[in-house]
């Protein structure tokens, strides 16, 4: 039995990982440290030198950036500096207009920002802004996770990290830190006992996840952002092909969302594991599947849950950013959370994750961009049919390629794979889209 205080942690731990957002994470993280370096400075400033680890230059380079209609790093610096807030964490670009659209462009063409590859530390999310104006300079570096502040200074003087400088808005609208953030190492079991003993009361904050990013899926929609992946799947053409079935919808609910985020909409998601589509991938399916295979409600709080902490599990090992597409992380999740609202057991969710881990391992990450929804239409899709296979009790198993026994060393392969043995490949994406 899970004694009452682990439940905490794992409800504290949900709360600080499934945090709103608005944009790609990568350049918003990025423009609150250039937000946070410029209210140290104190005035708008002159210039502005940038040092970033390259997974964060690789999934910022080719996204939108919500509000503005324009795409890549530059415009979410200036708009940092202009009228960022640091205090909106990950929402930090939330008052956005068009005037500072406008303000923003013309201190791009003013040559004040200059942007360069961090060689020397080795973590892969690594952020280091100094902004200068005059004879005064600050410096501001987040580092290891998207609101986490290691290092504050000003005019040569290093200034003390506070909790408030790293401030995030949990998913339930409360406030959080990265210094506060909870450790509590999982396992798959853990995930199934938490999600279904725990007082579902105590559990229903995961539905405002629900709210955000169902909004998302609402505005991709409405308007023709990205590559329309799930408009066309909606479109006569789609359902032609695909059919009005719940795979069908479960695809193109989950691809409208993504499509509307990685265009720069100006709508919040719930993110996952400070990723929005991994956010998006671990809630919109499970959403779909219980609205269409009518669960109840208590069902599908418990669903979410086992999705969301499933991949906030594998992000324990796999880190904040790697080679591996976040898709697959998330989408193991849902295939957890869908297997379970098929009625499976904690065996059969087992099955799930081995049949997931045997068929999307090595999807490679090559930035964030429209055709992301791409890759998490490709990942529901195992997703929904590794659930149907686990009903079955039909799973990939031991004696085929890095598939355990063990539930939770399959998972562990799956990240080692993602964390180190794809870091050559890393380098190489990072290369090719360098220099095209």
């Amino acid at each position: 039995m899970m004694t009452a205080e682990t439940k905490q942690a794992i409800i504290d731990l949900i709360k600080q990982q499934v945090v709103p957002a608005i944009g790609c994470t990568e350049p918003i993280a990025v423009a609150l440290c250039v937000a946070k370096a410029t209210e140290l400075l104190g005035c708008r400033p002159e210039h502005i030198d940038l040092r970033l680890s390259a997974n964060i230059l690789k999934n910022a380079m080719g996204v939108g950036i919500p509000g503005t209609g324009m795409v890549g790093l530059p415009i979410a610096i200036a708009l940092g500096a202009l009228i960022g807030k640091s205090q909106y964490g990950l929402e930090v670009l939330r008052d956005c207009n068009r005037e500072a659209v406008e303000a923003g462009k013309a201190y791009i063409a003013e040559n004040r920002i200059h942007i360069a590859l961090e060689e020397e530390d080795c973590d892969k999310l690594f952020i280091n802004v100094t902004v200068s104006a005059g004879e005064h300079k600050a410096e501001a570096r987040i580092k290891s996770h998207h609101t986490h502040f290691v290092l504050l200074r000003k005019d040569g003087e290093q200034i003390p990290v506070e909790p408030g400088d790293a401030k995030t808005v949990t998913c339930d609208g409360q406030q959080t830190t990265a210094h506060e953030e909870t450790q509590v190492e999982l396992t798959l079991r853990m995930v199934f006992d938490f999600a279904t003993e725990t007082d579902v009361e105590d559990l229903r904050f995961i539905l405002e996840a629900k709210r955000l990013n169902e909004g998302a899926a609402e505005a991709g929609l409405r308007e023709n952002y990205g590559h329309q992946l799930g408009k066309t799947m909606c479109s006569p053409l789609g359902k032609g092909i695909m059919g009005d079935s719940i795979f069908s919808k479960v695809l193109s609910v989950t691809s409208c969302a993504c499509d509307a985020r990685m265009a720069g909409a100006m709508v919040p998601v719930m993110s996952n594991s400070g990723s929005g589509n991994q956010g998006i991938c671990a809630t919109l399916p499970v959403v779909v599947f219980a609205k269409e295979n009518h669960n109840t409600e208590e069902e599908l709080i418990r669903a979410l849950i086992i999705s969301n902490l499933t991949a906030i599990y594998i992000k324990q090992s796999l880190g904040a950013l790697s080679a591996l597409c976040g898709c697959v992380v998330a989408s193991t999740g849902s295939s957890c959370g869908i297997t379970y609202l098929m009625g499976g057991t904690f065996e059969q969710i087992c099955y799930s994750v081995k049949n997931m881990v045997a068929n999307l391992t090595g999807m490679i990450c090559d930035g964030a961009k429209p055709s992301c929804a791409l890759k998490l239409t490709s990942g529901v899709s195992t997703a929904v049919m590794s659930a149907m296979l686990a009903m079955q009790h039909k799973y990939v198993t031991s004696v085929e390629g890095i598939i355990d026994d063990d539930v939770d060393r399959c998972i562990h392969n799956l990240t080692a794979i993602g964390s180190k043995g794809m870091d050559v490949t890393d380098r190489f994406v990072l290369d090719i889209m360098t220099h095209k």
